[in-house]
């Protein structure tokens, strides 16, 4: 089987911890699975066209480190994985991006917003949290069954978070029954990651899972998503 690659978007920089996290954490999955993939940076201000700019690619990654240089470019990217059943996994900033590409180009909410990017916007999906989870680690609970839960192995972990925004608990209906399902919460219920059970492998979390690449362990959603990369 060829090699598959993986588009990692996002606009590098060595001062994110994530950034320095995910290249370890592809690896780690191709050593412990012994899968074909390989992986590339693709700056969001290198994607205009995602026809052209990603059509070599297996998979999309979108990464933590918002706001990005080109956001229209990350959003496309994120639309090229889910309208082309491509393996996409969003982790913080990716996560709270596919809300945002899912509400506008799918829950029909045109006016979709980022309140990082557009913090007057009248239909704000992605709002601040209540509660800055820069630095925080907390338990993540998967709703049984999901892609989720099957992903991790269980139906729970303690996920590493460094942002301030999430989505917001007031476009969820909208959001689900245009097909979107949450399926993680912390303790306290609010949610923190989604999957789209109409593609093959879809989903993104609020939490970073790449950082335990930096202790030498291999996320299990992240062996996961390289899976599913490698038997496309």
């Amino acid at each position: 089987m060829s090699t598959r690659t993986i588009a990692i978007v996002g606009d590098y920089s060595e001062a994110v911890t994530a950034h320095r996290a995910i290249p370890k954490a592809l690896q780690l999955a191709r050593e412990h699975s012994g899968l074909n993939i390989d992986w590339t940076w693709v700056a969001t201000r290198d994607i205009t066209e995602p026809s052209v700019d990603l059509a070599s690619f297996a998979g999309v990654w979108v990464t933590p480190a918002s706001p990005y240089e080109n956001t229209a470019g990350a959003l496309c990217a994120i639309r090229w994985a889910r309208e082309g059943g491509l393996p996409f996994f969003g982790t913080c900033g990716g996560f709270q991006h596919a809300i945002l590409e899912f509400a506008m180009n799918v829950a029909d909410i045109p006016g979709a917003a980022h309140a990082e990017t557009d913090p007057n916007a009248a239909d704000l999906v992605v709002t601040r949290l209540s509660c800055s989870l820069v630095e925080i680690s907390g338990n993540i609970h998967f709703e049984k069954g999901s892609l989720l839960a099957r992903a991790n192995g269980s139906e729970s972990v303690v996920g590493e978070y460094h942002c301030n925004y999430g989505p917001s608990s007031a476009y969820r209906p909208v959001l689900e029954k245009a097909g979107l399902r949450f399926s993680a919460w912390d303790d306290a219920g609010d949610v923190r990651g989604a999957e789209l059970p109409s593609h093959p492998f879809y989903c993104g979390v609020l939490f970073q899972p790449e950082r335990r690449a930096l202790k030498g362990q291999l996320s299990p959603l992240v062996g996961a998503f390289a899976k599913a990369v490698a038997s496309t």
